[in-house]
């Protein structure tokens, strides 16, 4: 128990009956839950009927390997899983009570997608997908197909609920489920079968839930047939971070606790480990407009810590700008090291997060223009995007003619006449004789397996990888790159491709915006104006195009295999939760953005229901999340205009950010004049160092 404070082990320690440990953040829930685990093997609970439960698959990894430290081997039967990897096990040990083969498929998204399809009749990707997200809506709060229909609220839901009952028909007939299904399908065979409740109560000494204010209506009823009425259980969360709602998570099921089980232990979890007192008065001073279930106030002894700050800009690049230039001069700190020369910190020590997948782009722009090396996460990275992938495989075949994956996706993208079954023959002929697929398309005994035809295409394309390779080798310098770069995609009639692909001319124009800003950013690179190593302008070193390709396949190879890497992260705020780091800054806080609009441009409510005043208080657990992963500074930036579909509005500040009630001596900060006076005292100190040297 060493370690832990008197709130955490009280949670520890009490075994015997339903507890809720309300864990502020960064309060140590992850070291309450695996210390109770430890705690309850050594009172001689078997490991094995000990069950702890997450929300993400790395969680449950995390747990586990904090278990094994700490418990040892004696922690390999602890069931550590997701809520979807439990239902997978009740499933394949329960499932033939339903109809379910043990051998059952699981279906992901895009299955989904294509069943839906057929279901409704139409080939309209838009629509199933709110079908999609409607009948994963209903089934988190446990309705199906027949309750669903008699639910329905308008002739829409009455459609949707048709084609869920379709749906459902053809998961019966596949011997299939989808994600939902697997709390879903649990949850009426504990509830239905008393025999098998029985049995799985019998076998669930203790039962441990993370993030359960995370928790859906579907998911708390399976706790519970689990559970039993001894309710043998710890639920660790926190109200203040319940961020979910629009996937079917509800506060409600805090609220059910104490009613369902009136011996119900409730524990806090106050004190912060993680950041300054000035960040944690601005994180308690937010949420504190929102009602309380159960209150709490974190508190940390790190100290004061920097001040809050807040920055505003006159638009999003401005805006992306001033966020470059206060990472920079974070980095660069205001501290030498001892040889003289400036510390800087890690590239990972910093976070920018925000509302909403789309403000990532011009952050993206800014951050290659720096040359700040970053991921992205809970969205889409620049690099990941489909587009930027497709050029990516050409340029890494070009590069190494032996890379496969890359070839299927060159030859394919876009479509050349060279078919599934010309690949397939291509493929196995490649295996037989131990050869890449780019070599086996040029041997002489391929045509015994292919059609003369067939061979004609796949000749006439390795020969363009040959010259496409030969004339990259021959570009030199930003102007010739780009011309070269310009009439590839034309000969390839890549534009044309993404006009084909996309049922939205919108998202086609965007996509192909994405091709043209890539070609900017590689022809810039063979004018010399950007340097990988050092991060820096270094004048006129001009580079062929292959040179530039070759570096890119490098780091194209780098950033799939290397997971923790020394890279700033960009992330929204909802795939921020759970994370922290030293230095976090929040962009675009603004009205309309962070709390999200409610309204439409004519004033009427974007929300069906008449909750207003909830999804605001999500909001506001939003903005608070965000502000309690900074460990040891905090900036929060807003815009004076900005982009609203084609028109550009005045920019309003976030309501969040009067309630943080900053000082207002110390919120002003200007990044560049900071970084200014950086590069002044490092220069002055070289020159005094150079002075000294020369006396």
């Amino acid at each position: 128990m060493s370690g832990l404070n008197f709130a955490q082990q009280e949670a520890v320690n009490y075994l015997h009956g339903p507890a809720l440990v309300l864990a502020g953040a960064g309060s140590g829930k992850t070291r309450v839950i695996t210390h109770k685990i430890g705690r309850l093997i050594q009172a001689g609970m078997p490991a094995k009927r000990i069950a702890a439960i997450t929300f993400t698959n790395k969680a449950a990894s995390e747990m586990r390997e904090r278990a094994k430290q700490l418990v040892g081997r004696g922690a390999n039967d602890v069931v550590i899983c997701t809520f979807h990897a439990l239902g997978v096990r009740l499933m394949r040990q329960f499932g033939d009570v339903l109809g379910l083969k043990p051998q059952f498929s699981i279906l992901d998204a895009d299955d989904v997608l294509s069943i839906l399809k057929d279901a409704g009749g139409s080939t309209d990707n838009a629509a199933a997908r709110q079908w999609q997200w409607t009948i994963s809506l209903w089934k988190n709060e446990g309705r199906n197909a027949e309750q669903a229909l008699a639910q329905a609220r308008d002739d829409n839901e009455r459609v949707i609920a048709t084609i869920m009952g379709r749906y459902e028909e053809r998961l019966t007939a596949y011997q299939s489920v989808d994600f939902d299904d697997l709390i879903g399908l649990p949850l009426r065979l504990l509830r239905d079968h008393p025999e098998v409740r029985e049995q799985v109560q019998q076998n669930m000494g203790h039962v441990l839930v993370d993030e359960y204010q995370d928790t859906n209506a579907t998911q708390y009823e399976l706790l519970k047939y689990m559970v039993g009425e001894r309710g043998r259980f710890t639920a660790v969360g926190d109200d203040d971070q319940s961020i979910y709602g629009w996937r079917g998570a509800t506060l409600d099921n805090l609220k059910k606790l104490p009613i369902d089980y009136p011996e119900l232990k409730v524990i806090k979890l106050e004190q912060n480990y993680r950041s300054t007192s000035a960040i944690l008065r601005a994180a308690n001073n937010v949420i504190g407009p929102n009602p309380k279930l159960f209150p709490k106030t974190l508190w940390s002894d790190l100290g004061e810590g920097e001040p809050v700050r807040v920055v505003d800009g006159d638009n999003e690049e401005h805006e992306a700008e001033r966020a470059v230039n206060r990472v920079l001069s974070l980095r660069a700190g205001d501290t030498l090291g001892a040889s003289g020369s400036p510390q800087f910190k890690e590239w990972k020590d910093f976070a920018i997060l925000y509302r909403a997948n789309h403000q990532a782009r011009v952050l993206e722009k800014a951050l290659r223009r720096a040359q700040i090396p970053y991921k992205v996460s809970g969205g889409q990275s620049f690099f990941d995007k489909a587009e930027i992938r497709d050029l990516c495989a050409w340029f890494r075949l070009i590069v190494n003619n032996n890379d496969d994956p890359a070839f299927l996706r060159a030859v394919g993208t876009p479509k050349r006449g060279i078919g599934h079954t010309t690949l397939g023959q291509l493929g196995a002929f490649a295996t037989q004789y131990k050869v890449s697929l780019f070599e086996a398309l040029f041997s002489n005994s391929l045509q015994t397996v292919v059609s003369a035809r067939a061979v004609g295409s796949l000749h006439e394309f390795g020969r363009y990888i040959n010259d496409l390779e030969y004339r990259a080798r021959q570009t030199l310098g930003a102007e010739d790159a780009k011309t070269f770069l310009m009439e590839w995609l034309k000969e390839i009639g890549y534009e044309q491709h993404l006009l084909d692909s996309e049922e939205n001319d919108k998202v086609a124009a965007a996509r192909w915006g994405n091709v043209l800003d890539f070609c900017d950013w590689m022809s810039a690179r063979c004018g010399g104006t950007l340097d990988d190593a050092a991060g820096a302008t270094t004048g006129p070193e001009i580079k062929t195009l292959l040179e530039v390709v070759q570096t890119v396949s490098l780091l194209s190879t780098i950033s799939e295999r290397e997971k923790d890497q020394n890279v700033l992260t960009l992330s929204t705020l909802h795939a921020s939760k759970g994370l922290e780091w030293p230095h976090v800054m929040l962009i675009g806080v603004n009205e309309g953005l962070l709390p999200f609009k409610l309204d439409d441009d004519n004033g009427k409510k974007q929300v069906v229901s008449d909750d207003i005043a909830q999804r605001l208080q999500e909001e506001r657990r939003l903005m608070y999340v965000g502000i309690t992963r900074a460990q040891r500074s905090l900036a929060v930036s807003w815009v004076k205009q900005r982009k609203q579909g084609r028109e550009t509005v005045r920019g309003v500040p976030s309501r969040f950010i009067a309630e943080m009630a900053l000082d207002q001596a110390t919120i002003k900060e200007d990044p560049r004049e900071k970084l200014k006076a950086l590069r002044a005292e490092f220069a002055k100190k070289a020159q005094t160092d150079l002075a000294s040297a020369k006396g």
